[in-house]
């Protein structure tokens, strides 16, 4: 009787054992795999972040670095033509990028400090055609003739107002578009002044010439 208990308890004692290996076997295996899905999930993370976001950065710094104005430079300018220009870019440069002004340019009659809007026309006038004499008045009899129009680059506050139906206000307001603009290319476009109706654009279009 005691030597078949003896040789239960050796039975017993292996399968214990054997139970205890198998469990140990068990527990390692679902380690690693808790461990490798860990890693694998960290890195596919840190891929995808990676991909984005130097994607967004540059595609926003890139659009704003390359937006520019253009500008149509006319008039006495030594080299007319359709420009372009950086944000902040103000009459001046249009006209350095232009050449500079002519001989006859009357620069006085522009706002050379105004900063350009994209699409807009600089036109630069120019003096009348006079020869000798020119520059001592003799110009101002033949604008103040009957019937001769005046240049809308270079009319003054007194030349307007003499016009029918345009007072000094009227004046005032259309000689300060006129500079906020850098000059006008078009007598149509005193149209936009507030104050100036269509019977007054009639007058207008026969008094001025561009």
């Amino acid at each position: 009787m005691p030597r078949i208990n003896g040789q239960l308890l050796v039975y017993i004692g292996v399968g214990i054992v054997l139970v205890l290996v198998g469990l140990n076997s068990i527990r390692g295996e679902k380690s690693e795999s808790a461990t490798f899905g860990v890693n694998s999930g960290r890195a596919g993370s840190g891929s995808v972040s990676g991909g984005n976001s130097p994607a967004a950065d540059g595609g926003f710094s890139t659009s704003a670095a390359t937006r520019k104005l253009i500008v149509d430079v006319a008039g006495a300018v030594k080299k007319p033509g359709v420009y372009r220009f950086s944000q902040g870019a103000r009459v001046i440069d249009a006209i350095a990028r232009a050449g500079g002004v002519t001989g006859r340019a009357m620069t006085g009659a522009i706002n050379r400090a105004a900063t350009l809007n994209d699409g807009q026309q600089v036109v630069v006038p120019s003096s009348v055609a006079g020869g000798e004499g020119a520059g001592d008045g003799s110009a101002l009899p033949a604008a103040s003739a009957p019937g001769a129009p005046v240049s809308l680059g270079t009319a003054t506050q007194a030349q307007l107002e003499e016009i029918d139906g345009i007072g000094p206000v009227t004046a005032r307001k259309i000689l300060e578009f006129r500079d906020s603009q850098g000059g006008l290319g078009s007598i149509d476009e005193l149209d936009q002044i507030s104050g100036i109706g269509p019977v007054t654009m009639e007058s207008l279009r026969a008094a001025l010439s561009p």
